[in-house]
């Protein structure tokens, strides 16, 4: 035989690249819904009569459903492959987008956003399914770095570029524009990716005959495992301060408070904002693979929590500082928030490594109750504090309303920081 030979055929890393790629692009298309409403606070808000609290709602119906299918997102993963829950993921991301597109009422628009979520919140797993099987281990946690890098993109779509097309073109245009696109995706992913390497005779990253030597763990029963780890518990809470706080300010509320209290356009404001997420995407692959070089994954992650501290507690009680000091402050903030990526390694190395799915999908839960919690209870706090300012048929909210929804934020970081401190260290290496 030429096991020899064949055990070398491992696929070369354009094909294994293209496979995650398309994988990530939903990925991609996932930031882009997510972050959508903060350019667009002004038309939602006038075309279905909602209010802070409501808005926040409408928002974060995306996260209400992506959350929940983050576990059995896992372990369908590992039990039946990426391939197929990206495909429907897409195709059912494309449904829902229309459904948003054509609301005619706020409880359409929030089924639509409830589809978006649920469906497209396969991607992060699925895609890191296939880094396991694709990509050799030394790769992982660039490919979670280049993972968020990618959902940035998308996050960057959703800001300047929406705005001007939903100007030019009406936002429900746009949307419906984006439900094409999504389902195109959803054919080329059923068409090209394979959820391993030996389907087109390669040889895979992934220890197939080391996980064929031991019983198969039932779903509950590897569940249970996952949660038996204490790293789970912590690496599931503690990014949600930091994407919390970025998705709720860059991805909803931090636009309309530039326009409001700093005199900026909505276009300049939203550039601010893709700034920012253009600094989380730097912040994710850089802090990623200094850990994996120093060997640790503590270290840089208590730095970041103590930089993301600082750098939300700036924004809130410093709100009228000047620009050149306010915008790299922003931009730090960003950078550091990306210090999320690591806990997926982290939580990976946690457990053992036939678990890795289901770990993937309980740690990106906790990373999307951030916003899930943040976006909809800065907007109830808004409100609470609202005095009655109107706009063209929106709210306006003053400064000390939106500094109180802002601490918010700066809990969860806070909390985040004295949580990590009781993790255990894998010294980036796999449990057994």
């Amino acid at each position: 035989m030429t096991s020899s030979v064949t055990n070398k055929n491992y696929p070369p890393l354009s094909l294994a690249w293209t496979v995650w790629g398309l994988g990530a692009m939903l990925y991609v298309i996932a930031f882009y819904q997510r972050v959508a409403p903060a350019v667009l606070t002004h038309e939602l808000m006038a075309e279905f009569s909602l209010g802070a609290a409501a808005l926040g709602n409408l928002s974060a119906f995306y996260f209400y459903s992506y959350v929940a299918v983050q576990i059995p997102t896992g372990i369908m993963a590992d039990k039946f492959g990426p391939r197929r829950l990206l495909t429907v993921g897409a195709a059912v991301t494309a449904v829902g987008t229309l459904v948003f597109a054509l609301a005619p009422n706020v409880a359409v628009a929030n089924f639509g956003r409830l589809l978006i979520g649920g469906f497209c919140g396969v991607a992060f797993v699925g895609m890191m399914k296939l880094a396991t099987h694709w990509l050799p281990s030394k790769l992982f946690a660039l490919s979670s770095g280049m993972a968020l890098a990618m959902g940035i993109v998308g996050a960057v779509f959703a800001g300047v570029p929406l705005r001007e097309m939903a100007t030019a073109f009406g936002w429900r245009n746009v949307m419906m524009f984006s439900a094409g696109f999504t389902a195109l995706l959803a054919i080329a992913t059923w068409w090209i990716v394979r959820d391993d390497p030996a389907e087109k005779n390669y040889t895979s990253y992934f220890d197939h005959g080391h996980d064929d030597s031991k019983p198969k763990i039932s779903v509950i029963d590897g569940l249970k495992k996952v949660l038996s780890y204490r790293n789970t518990w912590f690496l599931s809470l503690i990014p949600g301060g930091a994407a919390g706080p970025i998705i709720t300010f860059a991805g909803l509320w931090g636009v309309p408070f530039l326009v409001t209290h700093r005199g900026l356009t909505t276009k300049e404001a939203a550039m601010i904002a893709s700034a920012m997420m253009i600094a989380w995407a730097f912040g994710g692959p850089v802090l990623g693979m200094l850990s994996q070089k120093l060997g640790r994954r503590k270290p840089f992650y208590i730095l970041s929590c103590v930089m993301l501290v600082a750098g939300w507690s700036s924004v809130i009680f410093l709100p009228l500082m000047p620009f050149m000091l306010l915008i790299p402050i922003l931009l730090v903030t960003g950078f550091f928030s990306g210090m999320m990526i690591i806990g997926f390694a982290f939580a990976k190395e946690s457990v053992p490594a036939q678990l890795g799915g289901t770990v993937s999908g309980v740690t990106n839960m906790g990373v999307m109750l951030g916003p899930m919690f943040l976006q909809p209870l800065v907007g109830w706090m808004l409100d609470k504090n609202w005095h009655g300012a109107m706009k063209d048929g929106a709210r306006i909210y003053d400064l000390a309303a939106y500094q109180s929804g802002f601490i918010l934020m700066l809990c969860w970081t806070i909390l985040s920081m004295l949580l990590i401190l009781l993790t255990k260290e894998t010294y980036c290496k796999q449990a057994v």
